[in-house]
């Protein structure tokens, strides 16, 4: 059977997210955050699934870790509830409460590693097009936009997320 890619589990019971596998994703596991590092730094792996109350270390400190490595890789946080502190989603991607269940933890993971990912490529293409073009008509390809929010940069729009935990998305 093909895979769709090969997710890293750091969870305290990687046994929960077995639905992951079964919609065609490989699993490497690990039950605390020392050994998800070690695995993240000797396995391979497209994603990461990660568990935000891991005990002595919580999900946000390993996801500094793990960006600070390989910034692009994407990360899902699975959390309790919603009530997590300040910057504790500054390294993540997504995040998906336990309470939301595994449709949607399924939908969040195929979603950043497949349309994600299409879309950061899409704009880093245009963003080369358009240095070119600067460079092509002798201006600086230095020259900075002003500084505004881009909604682009959110992984989900409000749309997205209304679709994904409606369940209306398809893949």
């Amino acid at each position: 059977m093909a895979t769709n890619g090969t997710l890293l589990l750091i969870h305290r019971d990687p046994a929960q997210l077995r639905s992951l596998q079964e919609n065609g994703y490989e699993l490497v596991t690990a039950t605390n955050g020392e050994e998800g590092l070690r695995l993240f730094a000797s396995e391979p792996v497209d994603a990461i699934v990660l568990d935000y109350h891991l005990g002595l270390s919580d999900g946000t400190f390993l996801a500094n870790e793990i960006k600070r490595v390989r910034p692009t890789i994407p990360i899902v946080m699975l959390a309790d509830d919603l009530n997590l502190p300040d910057g504790a989603l500054r390294f993540v991607d997504a995040l998906v409460t336990k309470s939301d269940g595994a449709h949607f933890l399924w939908a969040t993971v195929h979603f950043v590693l497949n349309v994600k990912r299409a879309r950061d490529r899409d704009r880093e293409g245009q963003a080369r097009e358009g240095q070119t073009l600067r460079r092509s008509a002798g201006q600086s390809p230095y020259i900075q936009a002003k500084a505004s929010p881009n909604t682009l940069d959110a992984p989900f729009s409000a749309k997205e997320w209304k679709h994904i935990r409606t369940g209306a998305v398809r893949f």
